[in-house]
């Protein structure tokens, strides 16, 4: 078998056997295809696509790539989520303790942020002493003590994928409906869990900057998700506006802590909830309406909260965090930015908004940027709310005075005050799970 024959089947828009895909991505890992041949194999499939089953098979050839988690050792249902990536979004620091404290187990690896969007792990070692990196026998033991843990992801998890996304930055071919989804899907279901839930970004501040884009790769991942037989349900989510009101590091921790605390926004605190019904319907715990108050009970009785406090303590992190918050890094510049006519916010450039956060110092530009755990904003005015000229829109924290102009100009640039209110958006646009 030849790359070049991969290459000009794929080009004439054929399909790839099964054989085919498997020597291509067993050449990506041991490295004897090399870039410039995957590259070019790639830019055919971003100009002819893939077929379900071809998707499948390279999804499955990615997961087998590297290390595979097994969870047949940890007693229970076992669950995770994922999401595509966007701005405020802290619900696995929710979603996670509700659904251990609903019974299930959540054995999670997550990611870093890179870019405008946030990482899970990044918010965690805000936390000081949080370890996100955890042998398999210790992840394992936490998971089955506590009922949750959340790590880093291996570095040998899909390393085909690894390889393959470094190439697809570089070549102009990250955004193909069936590399996304195999890429995301080799990840999880590597992970091991039972039943998955996807939270699917659609608007300004996602990936995926439409509703029809956002529902493409949703049934590309649930069909996935199925054929390996797995329960796969996604959401479609609003993204163009933060998730929540804080966005940064320590800051959206605080936010999780007090949505636990039964104080959260309404948007992350509905979304979360929605999330652990669903896991919890998959797991056979009732119909949705039953679940919806398991969730709803977990949540109000504090059981929850508890559940992030054992995990926070059992990865070596201070629980102190729950309680007194000013154990959490806090930038100490700070500037209120104010909105400058009467109106109403009629749009709110979200991605824009992460970029402000990483201006601020709580993102990353490049891969391996620090991090400031202490900088990011709040929120005190969103999408849809009337505003009067003066009144107090966000507050920006960072570790420099120097950074506060710039934030506060793109901060500013990113959102659009008009005379009547926007029709509004529903934070769950749809539902798949085929």
């Amino acid at each position: 078998m030849r790359m070049t024959d991969l290459i000009e089947q794929k080009k004439r828009g054929e399909a790839l056997s099964e054989e085919a895909i498997a020597f291509w991505i067993h050449g990506v890992t041991n490295g004897t295809v090399p870039d410039y041949q995957s590259a070019a194999l790639l830019m055919a499939i971003c100009f002819q696509g893939m077929e379900p089953r071809e998707t499948a098979v390279l999804t499955d050839a990615m997961m087998h790539s590297g290390d595979v988690a097994d969870l047949s050792g940890i007693d229970g249902f076992t669950v995770d989520k994922h999401s595509t990536g966007g701005v405020g979004d802290k619900t696995t620091l929710v979603v996670a303790p509700l659904a251990a404290a609903c019974g299930l187990k959540v054995a999670k690896m997550s990611g870093r942020g890179l870019g405008h969007t946030g990482g899970t792990i990044d918010k965690l070692e805000a936390i000081d002493g949080f370890q996100t990196a955890l042998p398999k026998e210790r992840f394992e033991a936490v998971v089955r003590d506590t009922g949750l843990c959340v790590i880093a992801q291996s570095g040998n998890i899909a390393p085909a994928d690894k390889e393959l996304y470094a190439l697809r930055d570089v070549t102009g071919t990250v955004n193909e409906l069936s590399l996304i989804a195999s890429s995301v899907m080799s990840k999880k279901l590597a992970g091991g869990a039972k039943a998955l839930v996807l939270d699917v970004k659609s608007g300004s501040g996602a990936f995926m900057k439409t509703k029809e884009e956002a529902v493409a790769l949703a049934k590309a991942m649930v069909d996935i998700g199925i054929r390996h037989g797995r329960q796969v349900q996604a959401f479609i989510t609003d993204m163009d506006r933060p998730l929540g009101f804080a966005v940064g590091n320590a800051v959206e921790v605080l936010e999780a802590i007090e949505t636990l605390k039964g104080h959260g926004p309404a948007d992350l605190t509905e979304l979360s909830l929605c999330i652990v019904t669903a896991m919890l319907t998959m797991a056979g715990r009732g119909d949705e309406a039953a679940c919806r108050r398991t969730a709803e009970e977990a949540l109000q009785s504090g059981a929850a909260l508890e559940k992030l406090r054992a995990m926070i303590t059992a990865q070596g992190g201070d629980a102190r965090v729950i309680d007194e918050p000013h154990h959490l890094p806090l930038a100490p510049c700070t500037r209120t930015v104010r909105a400058t006519v009467d109106g109403y916010i009629v749009k709110t450039d979200t991605e824009a908004i992460g970029r402000t956060c990483t201006l601020l110092g709580a993102g990353r530009a490049k891969k391996d940027d620090p991090l400031d755990m202490g900088a990011g904003l709040l929120l005190h005015r969103k999408t849809g709310d009337a505003v009067n000229a003066g009144d107090v829109l966000c507050t920006l924290y960072a570790s420099d005075e120097a950074l506060l102009d710039a934030a506060e100009t793109a901060f500013l640039k990113a959102v659009t005050v008009g005379d009547a209110p926007p029709a509004p958006i529903p934070l769950i646009m749809d539902v798949v799970n085929l």
